[in-house]
């Protein structure tokens, strides 16, 4: 399973840290394997999170997550995104950016390419954040969820959830508490109009997923591509985890590509703090792209793994500390805009959250006597989970 699973991350560190050791010698390599660590240990928890949606999906669906993702999280979301950005808010030509660039030292307007980007770190840090409040405030609010890891908070905001709009409400007020308060003077505008984007993206490709998986496309699953996917990999495969859900309810069709696009959405929010606080490694453009998209075929890998191994299903509240560490991330992202706030200070939390989260999900397991690994089925004392 490891190997099946990571085998390809295997094979892009070997070939990438090899490529570095050619063109920049010792020093790139130092820099790349630095900068692979980095993306991993800020997006540890971006792959819990992924793997709760994963979950749904079918195996070809797992594949182009695998394939098709790692390709627009790499250059999509590690390179042109940035490169796009830059453009928009400086108001320079694609051509002009992408020069900039790939020249370090180069300067337009008295700026590098990296102070360009530090100049538009509100709108990035506005998009995520409340791009990412959205996930951590519908959480919160799902009256359906079946644990609870912090029982009375989680209850009582569980109760909430009848009212629909109260996490857009509250994001909204969110953004303009922060456009007021946190933005500096001439970003006001900028930082509104980004929180807006990335609140409408959240609505947009959750909504439709959502309409397409409550209107008949989940599970609707070609019996013929199935047959083909249990030749292939096993049924196990196919089914996605032990414990997850069966072959005839995952989602296919139009609910998994928007799952899909919601999946790489999510992706661009948790790596904007790592593209930023690349530059402050190297301000080569490839050796920055280059170690972070290591670092993002892992996180694409130990996602897939978490969905094949039924982690989340054993470890019932993995799911909660990763929520939890985005709404951090969130908070963290908004607050960004007016004060520094260090990489280092983001990974701990996120992992800390995880961590945390293992640890208590163990301790319940040996209460009840849940045996991970067992079907997904809670073996306990009494019987009863």
């Amino acid at each position: 399973m490891v190997i099946r699973t990571f085998g390809w991350s295997f094979a892009v560190t070997a070939v990438g840290l090899a490529v570095a050791a050619y063109f920049w010698g010792a020093t790139g390599f130092g820099i790349v394997l630095i900068l692979s660590i980095l993306e991993i240990s800020l997006s540890f928890d971006n792959a819990v999170v992924n793997a709760t949606i994963l979950k749904k999906m079918n195996a070809f669906w797992q594949k182009m997550f695998l394939t098709v993702g790692i390709l627009i999280a790499v250059f999509g979301m590690r390179l042109v995104f940035p490169l796009l950005i830059v453009s928009l808010t400086a108001g320079m030509s694609p051509a002009d950016v992408v020069d900039l660039a790939f020249h370090e030292n180069k300067m337009i307007d008295g700026m590098t390419y990296a102070d360009h980007l530090d100049e538009a770190h509100p709108a990035i840090a506005a998009f995520g954040g409340l791009f990412l409040l959205m996930i951590f405030l519908d959480f919160m609010f799902d009256e359906e969820r079946e644990h609870h890891w912090v029982g009375p908070l989680e209850r009582f905001t569980g109760k909430l959830g009848n009212f629909d709009v109260l996490s857009t409400l509250i994001a909204l007020v969110t953004l303009v508490v922060v456009a007021q308060s946190l933005a500096p003077a001439h970003k006001e505008g900028t930082v509104m109009v980004a929180g807006v984007l990335g609140l409408i993206a959240y609505l947009a490709v959750g909504g439709l997923s959502d309409y397409f998986e409550s209107h008949g496309t989940l599970g609707e699953i070609n019996a013929e591509e199935d047959e083909d996917e249990d030749a292939e990999e096993g049924a196990g495969a196919v089914q996605a985890a032990r414990s997850g859900p069966n072959t005839a309810q995952l989602a296919a069709g139009k609910a998994a590509f928007f799952m899909f696009l919601y999946l790489e959405v999510l992706d661009a929010s948790f790596s904007f703090d790592g593209v930023v606080g690349a530059f402050a490694i190297t301000q080569d453009l490839l050796m920055i792209t280059l170690g972070l998209g290591i670092g993002a075929m892992y996180i694409r890998s130990l996602t897939v793994y978490l969905v094949r191994q039924g982690t989340l299903d054993d470890y019932v509240y993995l799911e909660h500390g990763a929520m939890y560490a985005i709404g951090a991330l969130a908070g963290i992202l908004l607050a960004s805009i007016k004060w520094e706030i260090h990489e280092v200070i983001t990974g701990v939390v996120g992992v800390g959250f995880i961590g945390v989260a293992l640890i208590s999900s163990i301790v319940r397991n040996k209460r009840i006597g849940h045996v991970p690994g067992q079907n997904g089925e809670a073996k306990t004392k009494a019987g009863v989970v």
